[in-house]
């Protein structure tokens, strides 16, 4: 179905409202971390979790290596919401760390979550990218190594492959630990929790 002009200025608009908020939160973002916030909106964590509890020990793991730079101190702090139409959140994982949930719950939501996504087909994103990256570029944010990251994104695409990854230069720089969780699933049953912790 035919995007129409006005719905086309609405999701440019909300393009550039996810964009500057990334920008403002992870100023050390490239264009592949632009990419990865856009593309977990529309297929979550990219994989299927098969084996339980292979994922319930990998977690485990990363939660003892695991230090926050900085706690969340707020809602906002520890969860933020992907892409453009936010269909997810990421959930840091100091919200474990904390106590501020219980593990069993996270998990849970978690793996509901991933099993719960109907992917879109690689190339009606790959249409979709085409549009987002088209506005990105408008806004002239001068991210470094643009050219090599667009290229890597496309030659990924062409080949069928729609995950990415985050930057060096964003690990080195936030250390990222979350897990994503559909939207549904995290305002209905996490984050009431998260708001009564922090006393909203």
């Amino acid at each position: 179905m035919p995007v129409t002009v006005q719905e086309h200025h609405e999701s440019e608009h909300a393009v550039r409202r996810s964009v500057e908020q990334a920008m403002r939160r992870y100023p050390e973002s490239t264009l592949k971390d632009l990419y990865k916030l856009f593309f977990q909106d529309r297929y979550g964590p990219g994989h299927l979790i098969r084996d339980r509890e292979a994922a319930d020990r990998y977690l485990k793991r990363e939660l003892e290596s695991y230090t926050a730079l900085t706690p969340g101190r707020s809602v906002e702090e520890v969860a933020e919401p992907t892409g453009w139409q936010h269909h997810f959140y990421r959930v840091d994982l100091s919200v474990l760390k904390e106590d501020l949930i219980s593990y069993d719950l996270f998990f849970d939501a978690w793996v509901r979550s991933v099993n719960g996504i109907t992917p879109i087909s690689v190339e009606a994103w790959r249409e979709e990218w085409r549009r987002i990256e088209k506005t990105i570029r408008s806004m002239r944010l001068s991210l470094p190594g643009y050219v090599v990251d667009y290229r890597d994104i496309q030659e990924k695409l062409e080949a069928g492959n729609y995950v990415g990854h985050h930057s060096q230069a964003y690990n080195e720089a936030y250390a990222p630990h979350y897990r994503i969780i559909s939207k549904k699933i995290y305002e209905e049953e996490i984050l009431p929790l998260l708001e009564k912790r922090y006393g909203k």
